[in-house]
């Protein structure tokens, strides 16, 4: 799984601006959907091209255009339908299939409640979102769950990843033989003793809902 930690001033800018505690939940979103934007563009710069010619104003015109599998995004129940509007923006030909899955609280370990793909997911690269890659377990298990229906290209994007969440997306992705590539804005200190990234956002799912 190569993982590529998002330098560019406006993402850092954005990211410290997410951080504040006493952001409203309208700025949190708002945020969250640039950021989503932002990280699209770049989760995407290493698509294939192919040229093709249309008909321009002015006669034939040859161009360039995302060359093979049509596109899907995938936001991971709940906190990942914050970033949803933020890729479609950027890709708004994309179908939109749900994953859900939650960690449990004592096991930690992801567990799957809803599925709803397009039919042809082997057909499609996949862009699979969740704000929070904090132990690894749910976007990890929700790419081997995707594998497992056929997906066989998938780029994750995150705002925030713990260490210890990055090198369990390893742990169970990089077996299963399917390329894999992770976007975030920021790869951050650790996981406290609550599974919670520090410094982190806190909740993202109560952030972007208002919910607690």
């Amino acid at each position: 799984m190569a993982v590529f930690e998002v330098n560019h001033p406006l993402v850092k800018h954005k990211i410290g601006l997410l951080r504040e505690e006493g952001i409203s939940t309208k700025k949190f979103r708002e945020l969250t959907a640039e950021l989503a934007r932002l990280l699209t563009y770049e989760a995407c710069r290493d698509f294939e091209m192919e040229r093709c010619v249309i008909q321009g104003w002015a006669g034939p015109v040859e161009i360039e255009q995302i060359k093979g599998k049509k596109i899907s995004v995938v936001p991971i129940l709940r906190a990942g339908l914050g970033m949803l509007n933020g890729v479609v923006n950027m890709i708004p030909a994309a179908r939109v299939g749900h994953v859900g899955m939650y960690r449990d609280p004592k096991t930690l370990k992801p567990v799957e409640y809803y599925c709803k793909l397009p039919g042809d997911v082997a057909e499609r690269t996949l862009i699979v979102v969740d704000p929070m890659l904090a132990t690894g377990g749910s976007l990890g298990g929700t790419v081997k769950f995707l594998v497992d229906r056929g997906a066989d290209h998938i780029t994750c994007i995150s705002l925030i990843a713990a260490p210890e969440g990055i090198e369990r997306m390893r742990e169970l992705v990089d077996p299963v033989g399917v390329p894999c590539t992770l976007v975030v804005a920021s790869v951050d200190e650790k996981l406290n003793e609550h599974a919670y990234i520090v410094p982190g956002l806190g909740d993202a799912g109560d952030r972007i809902f208002g919910t607690k």
